[in-house]
Parts: structure tokens; sequence; C-alpha cells
């Protein structure tokens, strides 16, 4: 627990460093002597670093274990931090823009397959709460900013906090760092329990997998460019204050916790993962279409929460967890190959909307689109599962029945 306990505080770090850019925008612009769409190209880099290396870590997370792409990915990090302040120009936050996607690319690749080992019966949550320190760190981020402009404090600070948390996780994980062995099963789990890990793989491998990578590529793009605009949105379409407006990224992030602890609440409650997809993908499109369509300061707020809530809660997680159960052999590789699309989203997402800067409302409906596009992934990949594992959940639902009525007799 002490070890998931800090692989999850790598992720606090993580949620501020996917917003942390866009919410010193102004700041970074003047520095760089450029302007918010050259911030975005900025941005955009961490898509590329993680495109560069997320595949092929995933695949030697399985082979060479999952601390030593941890401790990389917090090093890695840590060069992001420090090189983003002190570069000069646009040219070179670039470069450590990338350092940061493949930061990100070591950490997935080496957190999530440990979460699911560490976890076996309780995969999905496990992964889903990484979700919530994601969602903690972006909500307290932009009080944190609002507070250095109020106080007119260098805005580097927000970066400083980060490079001293991850020096000192790192510390403790190269102490007392514990990861199960890569893709062992644990010895002290009744192997009933674990009869996903040792089954074949029932997902067809073209037709299934890229209804994934297409999800990982949605899901991804969908809170991702909600999270970059969405100050900027509430601040010159709805017509907000420049700290009410930043407001809302914090309760698109409160949106993201409750979520966390509502699936989680219901995953106790034998509620599987696949009955999330839909639903939530539906509620991000049917949040996103109201806050476009009504763009003030109330709908905007009661809205941020709803889409943090629905698409920023841990969906992309429990997306990955199903792939998990079509292709259950490989979990780096699997993990590598989902997180992949959510990298070339990252990379691609703000370049389109970099493009669509000067009518914010278009880059809204942009996200509007998505978000369908994320529903109808959704309901074909849970009529696969259905089709695939349908039978077998039925087959042992009847047997728990049998099984209860004779203990009854």
């Amino acid at each position: 627990m002490p070890t998931a306990m800090s692989l999850y505080l790598n992720y606090f770090v993580h949620g501020i460093g996917v917003i942390i850019l866009a919410q010193n925008m102004a700041q970074l612009a003047q520095h760089w002597h450029t302007t918010a769409g050259g911030v975005a190209v900025v941005i955009s880099s961490l898509g590329i670093g993680r495109l560069l290396v997320l595949l092929v870590s995933g695949a030697l997370s399985d082979k060479f274990g999952r601390k030593p792409f941890v401790l990389l990915g917090i090093a890695t990090y840590l060069l992001f931090f420090v090189g983003i302040v002190a570069s000069p120009n646009i040219t070179i936050a670039y470069i450590f823009g990338i350092l940061a996607g493949i930061a990100n690319s070591f950490l997935d690749s080496g957190t999530y397959p440990a979460l699911m080992e560490m976890f076996p019966k309780a995969k999905g949550t496990a992964n889903v709460i990484i979700k919530a320190f994601i969602s903690a760190g972006q909500f307290i981020l932009p009080l944190f900013v609002s507070f250095l402009i109020a106080g007119n404090i260098w805005y580097g600070w927000s970066f400083m906090i980060c490079i001293a948390i991850l020096v000192l996780n790192g510390i403790f994980l190269i102490i007392a760092g514990k990861f199960p062995v890569a893709n062992q099963l644990p010895t002290d789990v009744q192997a009933d329990d674990l009869t996903d890990e040792k089954a074949e793989s029932k997902g067809n491998l073209w037709f299934d997998g890229t209804l994934f990578i297409l999800y990982g590529y949605i899901s991804q793009a969908t809170f991702y460019l909600v999270s970059q605009w969405l100050s900027q949105y509430g601040q010159k379409i709805a017509g907000m204050g420049e700290t009410s407006s930043r407001a809302l990224i914090s309760y698109y992030s409160v949106g993201s916790l409750v979520c966390v602890f509502v699936t989680a609440a219901l995953a106790r409650k034998a509620v599987k993962e696949i009955q999330f997809l839909g639903v939530y993908t539906l509620i991000s499109f049917l949040s996103l279409l109201t806050m476009y369509l009504v763009p003030n300061g109330l709908v905007c707020s009661i809205m941020s929460f709803v889409v943090g809530f629905s698409a920023a809660g841990g969906v992309m997680q429990l997306g990955l967890t199903v792939m998990s159960t079509f292709f259950p052999k490989g979990k780096g590789t699997i993990t590598g190959a989902f997180y992949t699309a959510g990298s070339i989203a990252s990379f691609t997402i703000p370049l389109f909307t970099g493009m669509m800067a000067s009518n914010l409302a278009n880059i809204i409906l942009f996200d509007v689109f998505i978000a369908l596009a994320g529903f109808v992934v959704a309901v074909l990949i849970t009529i696969r599962y259905y089709h695939l594992f349908g039978k077998e959940e039925a087959e042992a639902s009847k047997g728990e029945t049998n099984l209860d009525q004779s203990s009854n007799s």
C-alpha cells in the first residue's frame, strides 16, 4: 500500500503537469515572446513525447519490470518542470514539452500494470483512483495560480512545488518501493479469482483492437481539449471574470473526483466496468452540447462539473481495464497501445484547437462532435463485450443462484 500511494502521488503531480502550461498561458507567452497559440503548440509537444516511447516502454515494462519505468518517469518529469521555467523561447520549451510526454509514458507503462498486479481483484478501482489524484492536482493548481497572480508572485512557484514533490517521492521509491513481479500471479489469491489472468485473448486483434485504439484517442481528446480551453471559454464566450473562469477547472476537477468515488462504490456492488462506458460518454456529449448552446456563467459552472464527472472521472482508465479483459496477456503492452492512441490525441488536439483559437465557441463545438463519436465507439465495445462474454457471465450468474438456493435448502 505505501508503494501504491507513492505511485498515486506521481499522478497528483501529473495532473498539475497536464494543465500547468494552459493555466500559466499569459505569463509563459510573455516569457517566450509569443502568443496563446504559440503556447498551445508547446502543449501539443506533450503528445509527441508520449507517442515516441509509450508503445515500446509498455512492452519493455513487461520484460524488465515496473519500477525502472516509474523512476524514469519521475526523472524525466523533473527535467520538464525545470526546463519550462528556464526556457527562453518556444523552441526550447517545445523540447522540454516532449520530455513531459515521455515522462507520462514511462509512468503509465510502469504504474497501470503494477496496480493491476498489486490489486488483481480490484483492477478497475485501482486504475480509476489514479484519476482521483490527477483530478486533485487539477483542482488545486488553478486556485494556487490565482493566489500567485493576486499576490503578484512569480508564476514559477507552481513548477517548483512539483519539483519538490517528485524529488521526495523518487527517493522513497528508490529506498522502499516494493513492486510485484511483472505478469506473475500473486500466490495469496485464489485461482478462481484470477481466471481472467489465465485466459487466452478472446478479442479480435484487428476489430476489437481498433475499437479500443479509437476509444483511447477519443476519451483522451474529449477531456484534454476541455481541460486546456475551459477557462478561456468561460472568460471570453460566457463573459466570466478571470478568477471565476479559472474556477471552472476546479469545478471540472471536483466532478472527476466525485466520479471516482461513485465508480468505486458501484464497482464494489458488482457493477462491471463495461457498464460505465456508454453511460459516461453519453453524459459527456450532452453536457458539452449544453455548454455550447447556453454559454453563460451558471451553465458553464454546472456543466464543468458534469463534464469532469463523465469525461475525466476515470472513463479512460475503465476503458483500459475492459481492454485487459479482451486481451488479458501482457498488460504493459496493451497499456502502451491504448495510451499511444491517447498520446496522438494529446499531440493533435492542441494543434487543431490552436488553429481555432480565434473562435473559442468552435473549439467546444469540436469537442461536442468528439464526445458523440466516443459514445458510438463505446456502444460498439459494449455490444462486442456481451457477444464475447455474455454467455459466460450468464452461466456464472446461474451457478451463483443455484449455489444460493442449495445453501438456503
